[in-house]
């Protein structure tokens, strides 16, 4: 048996060492040193020994299987060492090799427009309110004096959800006045930008999805001066100094009087163009005295407080702000146009 014994530690420890995965070192303990191993094959044995010798060949047993599981843990070591210096040599990164610069974008021309126009009401006293974009057609049309019948309620003007007509994305931020009407104390000074959505076709200056801005002041003596010389003050902050605009009467259900207001066209200075279709002036929004109606519907005495309210387009004012001869730029996402401002 010792020479058997020899034989099996000098096979298994050539193997081991010669063993080059863990699932070839798995496969040797097995073979040597599991329940059907080489060495308990030799423990089988010992029966037939006498009492004197068992003694000596348990403790022989015993040092064979202490050198194999000692090669054994060792060998697994050298495995593992060499596959962790493999993968870190396959993973290494060559920190010689020059770096590139991460490109930083930076806000769209319709986004810095809107802060600006933010910034120019916040320093005047106003809040900025958001609200839903699909909204009850009692707040779009309703409580705002546009009465069943209007042309913009038609189906070929505004998309309804349903159809009984009552919910609908919105087809202007107006809603929002109704809802700070009713939900904030008098004074109110307030500013409400947001998506608003139309079936207009897609031109330079139109587009089925755009961004307005809501504004409204509701106070004691508020008259049309205060609306006309705000709107002054915001077309020269926005568009800088000796802006000309002009202030044309119009018809809006919830305001009277109602007027539109325009700038001269920044393409051609007035002249008349593609931009401004040949008129010399682009419109940039509607506004007017809250009509009475309106204020009576949310519960404010039209006797005792008066308001005005406007609402402007957004791409418009960028265009305006930022000389854009055509508003599809804006949603096109061209890096070549992006990247000039």
């Amino acid at each position: 048996m010792k020479e058997q014994l020899a034989k099996i530690r000098a096979e298994a420890l050539a193997a081991l060492e010669g063993a080059k995965a863990a699932a070839d070192l798995d496969a040797l303990r097995v073979k040597y040193l599991g329940k059907k191993g080489e060495l308990t094959a030799v423990l089988k044995q010992m029966g037939a020994l006498s009492a004197e010798e068992r003694p000596q060949m348990g403790a022989l047993v015993n040092e064979v299987k202490a050198s194999l599981e000692s090669a054994l843990e060792t060998q697994a070591k050298k495995l593992e060492q060499a596959a962790l210096e493999a993968k870190l040599k396959l993973e290494a990164v060559d920190v010689t090799i020059p770096g590139s610069t991460p490109k930083l974008g930076h806000k769209h021309p319709m986004y810095i427009a809107l802060d600006e126009i933010k910034d120019i009401f916040i320093g005047m006293g106003f809040t900025v309110l958001d609200g839903p974009e699909i909204e009850l057609a009692s707040y779009n049309f309703d409580k705002l004096n546009a009465e069943e019948g209007h042309p913009s309620r038609d189906w070929s003007d505004t998309f309804y959800f349903d159809k009984d007509s009552r919910v609908m994305l919105r087809s202007q931020t107006s809603p929002m006045q109704v809802r700070a009407m009713e939900t904030m104390p008098l004074p109110i000074r307030i500013i409400a930008p947001g998506r608003v959505y139309r079936k207009d076709e897609m031109d330079a200056t139109h587009s089925p999805m755009f961004h307005q801005v809501e504004g409204m002041v509701i106070d004691k003596n508020v008259t049309m001066a205060d609306l006309k010389g705000t709107l002054n003050l915001l077309a020269e902050e926005l568009f800088g100094k000796g802006t000309v605009t002009r202030f044309r009467p119009h018809h809006f259900p919830f305001t009277e009087p109602s007027c539109e207001m325009d700038v001269q066209c920044h393409k051609c200075g007035g002249v008349g163009c593609p931009t401004c279709k040949g008129e010399g002036w682009i419109e940039i929004l509607g506004a007017g005295m809250i009509h009475p109606r309106v204020l009576e519907m949310a519960g404010i005495d039209p006797e005792e407080w008066s308001g005005w309210a406007f609402g402007m387009g957004l791409e418009r004012t960028a265009m305006r702000r930022f000389k854009i001869a055509d508003l599809r730029l804006i949603f096109e996402n061209d890096v070549r146009f992006l990247e000039q401002f």
